[in-house]
């Protein structure tokens, strides 16, 4: 019996990446990252902490993208339906 992935980020029509979640676990990934994001504006104003606050939401970011990559549609450039990938 042949197994299938399914996956939590669907690639992007256009460019390269991933769009919204297809399922409640990369909704959830999503909401998640977004509570990491306002806990730490609130923990470190940007413009008291403007560094750190960069360096946190970089990190955070970071995070994200690696469940999409470890979650998500394997990524490659993409043209719309025309039916042209790159990759």
């Amino acid at each position: 019996m042949q197994q299938t992935t399914q996956y939590w980020f669907p690639a992007k029509h256009y460019g390269w990446g991933w769009g919204l979640p297809l399922t409640w676990q990369g909704w959830l990934t999503l909401a998640i990252f977004l509570g990491f994001v306002i806990g730490g504006l609130w923990y470190f104003p940007p413009k008291r902490a403007p560094v750190t606050c960069a360096f946190y939401l970089a990190a955070v970011s970071i995070l994200l993208v690696t469940m999409c990559w470890l979650k998500g549609e394997p990524p490659r450039w993409r043209w719309g339906n025309s039916g042209y990938e790159l990759g």
